[in-house]
C-alpha cells in the first residue's frame, strides 16, 4: 500500500516536472518566434536604407549652381559659364582620344539642329591642342563650343570623373538633371534634351533615379518623352558598340607596325587570328602581355598568328614591346578608328578570327576571356593553350 502510494507520488512529479518544462520549452519557442520577426524587421529596414541610398544619384545635386569657369575655345577666345545664361546646356566632360567620346560623337553631331530650335548649347570641355580638337570636329560634324582645359584646369565636378560624362544644366547654370556617367547615359541625356519640352522648365528631370526633387516639384507634370523625328534608340545607333559577332566578315586593315612596315589582315588568309586590342596605358593588358608572349611561342608554327592592335605613342608602345619580349606584329591604329570597325572600345579585348577572314567567336574582354577563347576554338594538334 506504502509502494503504490510512494509510486504515485514519483509518477505525480514526473508528470508536474515534464508539465513544466513543456510549457518553459513553448515560452523559449515563442520568444524566439519573436526574436526572429525583430531581426527580420530591422534586416528588412537596413535593405530599405541601403536601397534608398543606392539610389542617390552621384555628381553635383539638382538645382545646385554648377561652378563658374572659364576656358578658351578652338581659337583661343576665353568663354565662360555665365556667357550661356537663358540657355539650357548640355555640359560634356570629354576628350577626342577617349573611343567611347568618339562612339557618340556624331549622334551629338546629329542633335545640334534640335538643340538650335530648342535653346539648348552642347558645350564640350576637352582636352589636347587647338588643331587636332577643330580636325576630330570636322570629322564628325561637330559644330558646338569646344574649351580646352589642362589636366589641372578640370572643373571640380569633374576631376574623379572619367570621359564622357555630361550635365544639364538650366537657363541660370543649376543642375537641371542627375550625372550621366558613360556614353549611353550622356547621349540619352542629349536626346532628352533636344526634346520640345513641356510643363515647367524648373521641373528636375528624373531621367536615371525617378526621383523628385522638392516638395513644391513633386506636384509639377513630369514631361512626356516623345522621340524626336528620325531618331533612333541608342540599340539603332550607326556605331556597333557591342563588338561585331562571331559569323561576322573580318573588317580587313592594313596598318603600320612600329617600323613602318605596313601589315594587312588579308596577309593571313587561310590562317587562324587572334587580333587583339590594347593600350600602353592600360593595366589589365599588362596582366594579359606575358600570356600573349606565351602563346606566340608555343603556338607560332602550328596554324595560330599573332597580332596586336596598339594605339597611342608610338615610343609608349615600343617600350611596352621590348618591356613584355613581343615577337610578333604590333600595329597602331590611328585613334580608335580599327576599334570602330571591330565595334568596341575597351580594351584588352580579342577576336579570333578563322581561317577564311570570318569572326569565329564573339568578342571576348579581357585576360580570361580571350585565354578561353583561344583554348575553346584550338584545333586538333595544337596542345594546351595556357
Amino acid at each position: 500500500m506504502i509502494t503504490a502510494a510512494l509510486l504515485s507520488l514519483i509518477l505525480i512529479s514526473v508528470w508536474v516536472g515534464f508539465y513544466e518544462l513543456v510549457k518553459q520549452h513553448g515560452r523559449l519557442l515563442l520568444r524566439l518566434d519573436e526574436l526572429a520577426g525583430q531581426i527580420a524587421n530591422l534586416t528588412q529596414g537596413v535593405q530599405a536604407e541601403n536601397a534608398g541610398a543606392e539610389a542617390e544619384p552621384q555628381g553635383v545635386p539638382v538645382g545646385t549652381a554648377f561652378p563658374s569657369f572659364s576656358f578658351p575655345d578652338l581659337n583661343g577666345t576665353m568663354v565662360a559659364l555665365a556667357d550661356f545664361q537663358g540657355a539650357r546646356v548640355v555640359l560634356v566632360h570629354w576628350n577626342f582620344q577617349c573611343g567611347f567620346c568618339e562612339s557618340i560623337a556624331a549622334d551629338l553631331a546629329s542633335l545640334e539642329a534640335s538643340f538650335q530650335e530648342r535653346n539648348v548649347r552642347l558645350v564640350l570641355l576637352a582636352y589636347g591642342d587647338p588643331q587636332s580638337n577643330r580636325e576630330q570636329a570636322a570629322e564628325y560634324g561637330l559644330k558646338c563650343p569646344i574649351l580646352l582645359m589642362k589636366d589641372d584646369e578640370t572643373p571640380a565636378p569633374f576631376v574623379s570623373q572619367g570621359t564622357p560624362v555630361a550635365y544639364l544644366l538650366d537657363e541660370e547654370g543649376r543642375t537641371a538633371a542627375p550625372l550621366a556617367s558613360g556614353r549611353d547615359q550622356v547621349l540619352e541625356l542629349a536626346q532628352e534634351a533636344a526634346q520640345p519640352e513641356s510643363g515647367s522648365s524648373e521641373a528636375a528631370t528624373t531621367r536615371s533615379s525617378g526621383r523628385d526633387v522638392g516638395a513644391s516639384e513633386a506636384s509639377q507634370p513630369k514631361p512626356q518623352r516623345s522621340r524626336l523625328p528620325g531618331a533612333r534608340p541608342l540599340a539603332e545607333s550607326r556605331i556597333e558598340r557591342g563588338g561585331l559577332k562571331a559569323g561576322t566578315p573580318a573588317p580587313v586593315f592594313r596598318l603600320p607596325d612600329l617600323r613602318g612596315r605596313m601589315v594587312s589582315l588579308e596577309e593571313y588568309r587561310g590562317q587562324r587570328v587572334l587580333l587583339v586590342f590594347s593600350d600602353p596605358q592600360c593595366g589589365p593588358c599588362d596582366e594579359l602581355a606575358p600570356h600573349l608572349t606565351r602563346l606566340h611561342q608555343q603556338h607560332a608554327n602550328n596554324g595560330l598568328a599573332l597580332i596586336l592592335v596598339g594605339r597611342g605613342d608610338r615610343e609608349e608602345n615600343r617600350r611596352k614591346v621590348e618591356q613584355h619580349g613581343y615577337q610578333f606584329p604590333v600595329v597602331l591604329q590611328e585613334k580608335w578608328k580599327l576599334s570602330k570597325d571591330y565595334g568596341i572600345f575597351a580594351t584588352p579585348v580579342a577576336f579570333l578570327i578563322g581561317a577564311d577572314g570570318v569572326i569565329a567567336k564573339d568578342v571576348a574582354v579581357g585576360r580570361d576571356a580571350i585565354l578561353a577563347a583561344v583554348r575553346d576554338e584550338a584545333p586538333q594538334g595544337m596542345g594546351e593553350i595556357k
